[in-house]
């Protein structure tokens, strides 16, 4: 059987979940723009997922900027905060996800080639599986390492 975790389907569960990890493509929206003209995040869209039965209040939450045509936007991690309640089902038809979470001016960002670097950070999904779930996850052991790096 071996480690799923290298084949991208480990299926995440509440015991080694460190936080969520929410992602936004800043080449598809002027994600820069719109958070510098207001930080706060109050929902993000996820997909549907076995994952949703899992977010709950409280659990933290990163919210990573993807993209790579803008060279001078550092795409990675660009906040952290926390769920304010589970995934509910929006009127649009579209899952969301209430957020406790403010982004970071952009000279706080953390970009995605210093966590590469972190052998502790390597395996990320959202290394392994840039265009995976949106959630994403980090493990204990990630969430932890990723603090090392953070402003």
């Amino acid at each position: 059987m071996g480690d799923d975790r290298a084949a991208g389907d480990r299926r995440v569960t509440l015991d080694d979940l460190g936080a969520w990890l929410v992602k936004g493509n800043a080449d598809h929206a002027d994600l820069a723009g719109r958070f510098g003209r207001d930080p706060a995040v109050d929902s993000w869209c996820v997909q549907r997922s076995y994952r949703l039965a899992l977010m709950a209040a409280g659990q933290p939450v990163v919210f990573w900027a993807s993209g790579s045509r803008n060279r001078r936007l550092a795409y990675g991690v660009w906040g952290v905060g926390r769920l304010a309640g589970p995934a509910t089902l929006s009127p649009d038809g579209r899952w969301r996800v209430p957020l406790a979470l403010s982004v970071w001016p952009p000279e706080r960002w953390v970009g995605r080639a210093r966590l590469q670097a972190d052998s502790r950070l390597a395996g990320l999904e959202v290394f392994r599986l840039p265009q995976g779930s949106n959630p994403s996850y980090l493990t204990k052991a990630q969430f932890a390492a990723l603090h090392d790096h953070l402003p």
